[in-house]
């Protein structure tokens, strides 16, 4: 099954001290280097969301794709690039900062959509939904161009709106860490190490 990503990396940085989040370094790496080596066995392409640095994400030789909003609106912003610019069917959207995201992501999300016939599949873990954890078929592009130009913005509320279905990772729920700050950034450096 051919599936197109999105990482999302197009937020403003105001928790990482202006550094924009997907070039924080985690081991000497960018952090969305590890989201690429992740993402890269489960995809067949990978676009990037970015509003910064945009010769920095250029770098990894990937299509970066900048908000066609002129005010930021957060994620949606990025699910509407990747819904509008991707080359397949289904889109899978990860953020920038969870450099752990799991291996089957792609797979799971994509086998559970299929069984129950639904447009969009987001990830959960221990009663938490990650909602920028989708994947979702291309068709509900026109629904959310309605929902951003009606001036809505929360990502959960637009996909509960489609055919929706969570699919549980309990089993791996540290894959969802995502880093906010610099200080979760180091207690992960460090996890990772011991």
């Amino acid at each position: 099954m051919l599936i197109s990503a999105i990482i999302l990396s197009g937020g403003r940085a105001t928790r990482m001290n202006g550094v924009d989040k997907g070039l924080v370094l985690l081991r000497q790496k960018p952090l969305i280097a590890h989201v690429i080596a992740r993402l890269t066995p489960q995809v067949s392409e990978i676009l990037i969301n970015a509003n910064r640095e945009i010769a920095q994400y250029k770098t990894f030789c990937l299509p970066v794709l900048q908000d066609e909003q002129a005010d930021f609106i957060g994620p949606l912003a990025g699910f509407s690039l990747g819904l509008k610019y991707c080359k397949h069917d289904y889109l899978l959207t990860v953020p920038c900062d969870s450099p752990l995201l799991p291996r089957d992501l792609a797979q799971r999300l994509m086998t559970s959509l299929l069984e129950h016939n639904a447009e969009i599949a987001v990830a959960s873990s221990d009663g938490n939904t990650h909602p920028v954890f989708c994947l979702c078929k291309k068709s509900v592009l026109a629904s959310l161009t309605d929902y951003i130009v009606q001036g809505e913005r929360r990502v959960s509320a637009w996909q509960k709106s489609q055919c929706y279905i969570e699919v549980d990772f309990s089993d791996c729920s540290e894959a969802f860490v995502n880093l906010n700050t610099l200080e979760d950034l180091t207690a992960l450096e460090a996890k990772l190490v011991s």
